[in-house]
């Protein structure tokens, strides 16, 4: 049997199940994972572990599912194959819980909201080390902020579906032929637009193998509304993880050279 741990759950696994001991039950991850994993098993069977048992009222809350084979996406050059199989397991997340459930499922943390409350936190205190192009493009986020009609979680003309909550490609594992998904403690009620941008602004989605992003959105079919809410939600995401780089220790830096950098511009040109 082999471990890994993690800031909100350590992980056990063995040849055919993983188990996820929760570092707390007051936080909702736990709930939010089961739900999930329950929600996909009943809509979208296969597409995600299969939920075994769970055990939620104990101060570290446990959840057991099926194992899945795989390599994660993360860092992987996709090809065609893989890139087709990718955007039909986020649609298939996406449309497969009919919108009666969807309905009383909780939002989801993290939502547009709440992160430009983290923001205008963030902004009082910005990180001495942000300079130049850094500096430019924060300016610039925060500036174009007031004006991004994201404050609300009331979506008009915006279908609601169940999001995963969690961009990183790390959790889209491709098994050959077809991609399943993992990790469900931050889900809930979303909508398509946020989530798509969740995945194209992760730092992991372009640091190593940029993930194609005119290919990848190109295969969903969105309404004009949606289309105008992904670009702001993408500017959104992109000004969440300049600041997160910005605050990057740089004695102890987590990401390779320059990446902050790279997010300053990459943030500019989804405001230009």
């Amino acid at each position: 049997m082999s471990s890994g741990q993690w800031g909100t759950h350590g992980i056990e696994m063995s040849a055919d199940r993983v188990i996820k001991r929760f570092a707390s039950r007051t936080d909702g991850r736990a709930e939010r994972e089961w739900r999930g994993l329950t929600l996909l098993a009943a809509h979208a069977p296969g597409l995600a572990p299969e939920p075994w048992e769970a055990d939620l009222a104990v101060d570290r809350p446990v959840v057991v599912m099926s194992r899945l084979e795989g390599v994660p996406l993360h860092g992987t050059a996709m090809g065609e194959k893989e890139l087709e199989a990718f955007t039909g397991a986020v649609d298939s997340l996406h449309r497969a819980v009919p919108i009666d459930v969807v309905r009383r499922v909780p939002l989801r943390p993290g939502r547009p909201s709440q992160l430009i409350g983290l923001l205008d936190r963030w902004a009082v205190d910005i990180p001495a080390q942000a300079g130049g192009l850094v500096r430019q493009a924060l300016d610039a986020g925060l500036g174009w902020l007031p004006m991004s009609g994201l404050a609300s979680d009331t979506w008009q003309e915006v279908p609601e579906v169940f999001g995963p909550g969690d961009g990183n490609l790390a959790n889209y594992l491709w098994e050959g032929s077809r991609v399943q998904v993992v990790d469900f403690e931050d889900s809930g009620r979303s909508d398509s637009a946020f989530e798509l941008a969740e995945i194209t602004e992760h730092v992991g989605s372009w640091v190593e193998h940029p993930l194609d992003v005119s290919a990848f959105l190109d295969r969903f079919d969105l309404t004009a509304v949606e289309t105008a809410r992904l670009r702001e939600c993408r500017r959104l995401l992109a000004l969440v993880w300049l600041f997160l780089l910005a605050r990057d220790d740089p004695e102890r830096p987590r990401n390779p050279a320059g990446t902050v950098e790279k997010q300053a511009a990459r943030l500019l040109g989804l405001l230009g």
